[in-house]
């Protein structure tokens, strides 16, 4: 199961991009995962849920978009989304063609709570 080892890879990018003082107020960790990524968004949320209980991040939680894989023709020109992965282009069956979205997997943006000091 790479999700556990991908789960704590995406918590270590919260811990560079938040200082620590406030990892207790990470609410939204939001990812882009590719439909040909290799990943299973179900298995990476639940993975992600049990190594933050208990941790300043146990509030947060996990959405995921997921992007379909999109091939762009060099022939035709044209692009096709197909979920089996398979880089033919689908309307002139040519295999000239390129990547277009996914495979992708990054955290897009994380979502704080905003918390504001009362004056005294």
């Amino acid at each position: 199961m790479h999700e556990l080892a991908l789960a704590q890879n995406i918590i270590e990018t919260i811990h560079q991009a938040v200082p620590p003082e406030t990892w207790k107020d990470v609410r939204v960790v939001r990812l882009q995962v590719g439909t040909m990524a290799g990943v299973v968004p179900d298995s990476l949320q639940f993975s992600f849920t049990a190594l933050v209980s208990g941790t300043p991040l146990e509030e947060a939680r996990m959405e995921i978009q997921q992007i379909p894989f999109v091939v762009e023709c060099e022939t035709c020109g044209q692009t096709s989304t197909n979920d089996t992965g398979i880089s033919c282009c689908g309307e002139c069956g040519s295999g000239n063609t390129r990547i277009r979205s996914g495979t992708e997997l990054q955290v897009v943006n994380l979502e704080l709570e905003d918390v504001q000091e009362e004056a005294v």
